[in-house]
């Protein structure tokens, strides 16, 4: 795969021009949109090497640099860039954004103005039941002619919810206790600004599959439409080593070698289990395990 060139200056404020203030919409009636950027892919590079000038240094050394610094984990480089986003979200989708603590928001009041007249929907073929062995995440979607009746009540429930809290308004109740029967399905809006550090460790929990679907669609559209074309480089350094990489614990190594040194390679899932590590073996649930033997799956070290 050819590496990716960051764009000259001229084109880079074109770049940023054109996707500052643009609306990416998200869900059914959300959106990203970026505010600002300050810094690019030569900002961590300048950061690493602090007195290190432009100077005839190439683009190559850049990214091999860029990639050493995200490869070892040494971050602070990486909070020498800052982004500035406004977001739409449903309430229940923010619950779970705002709890990475590592940025600076401010949030539509609706104690100061009217709530968003906007509830995120559900169609009919988007429910998706409770997952048998994760008690946070979904499984499979329900039919859609089960889906059609939850959709059904959920459109009168928000419209019911809607038409009380216009009414309290209209009798004069304050705003801020109107508020308090609107379902978490209504959006609100943010400004969240975050270094560029601390937004990669936000996208690499949020973009992951264990996610949830809602947010792990802001998280892809803030990465892929955003920062990738703004600092090229680091997102290749990311996709590489946080997003497509696999990490090997001791105990996944240890059960490596005795694979590997049994000669059972490619294993059978009852060769893993026999060269399972021991503090294991008398559990009958046990996530690291399963995580462990979903590694192997996937270099091809275990067949299945």
């Amino acid at each position: 795969m050819t590496a990716p060139s960051p764009p000259a200056d001229a084109d880079r404020a074109a770049l940023l021009e054109s996707l500052r203030w643009r609306k990416f919409p998200v869900l059914d009636d959300g959106f990203v949109a970026l505010v600002d950027c300050m810094g690019d892919d030569s900002s961590v590079v300048q950061a690493a090497r602090v007195s290190y000038g432009a100077g005839t240094r190439k683009v190559s050394d850049d990214r091999q640099l860029i990639r050493y610094l995200l490869r070892h984990a040494h971050t602070t480089p990486f909070e020498m860039a800052d982004l500035k986003f406004v977001v739409r979200v449903p309430m229940d989708c923010w619950r779970q954004w705002i709890r990475h603590r590592s940025a600076s928001v401010n949030e539509y009041s609706t104690r100061y103005s009217l709530a968003i007249d906007a509830m995120q929907s559900t169609h009919d073929d988007e429910w998706r039941t409770q997952a048998s062995s994760n008690r946070q995440g979904s499984g499979e979607p329900l039919p859609a002619k089960l889906g059609h009746r939850h959709t059904a009540a959920e459109q009168e429930l928000q419209a019911l919810a809607r038409r009380i809290y216009e009414e309290r308004l209209a009798a004069g109740i304050a705003r801020e206790q109107a508020r308090k029967d609107l379902p978490l399905s209504t959006y609100t809006e943010a400004y969240w600004k975050i270094d560029l550090h601390n937004l990669l460790h936000f996208l690499a929990l949020r973009m992951d599959a264990h996610a949830q679907l809602e947010i792990r669609r802001y998280a892809e559209t803030i990465g892929q439409d955003i920062v990738a074309p703004l600092f090229p480089l680091v997102w290749e350094a990311f996709l590489d080593y946080r997003m497509e990489a696999v990490r090997l614990t001791r105990l996944d190594r240890e059960v490596i070698r005795r694979l590997t040194a049994a000669g059972r390679t490619p294993a059978s899932e009852e060769d893993f289990l026999a060269a399972q590590d021991p503090s294991w073996r008398d559990l009958e649930r046990c996530r690291e395990r399963d995580e462990c033997l979903a590694k192997l799956r996937d270099l091809g070290l275990v067949a299945g």
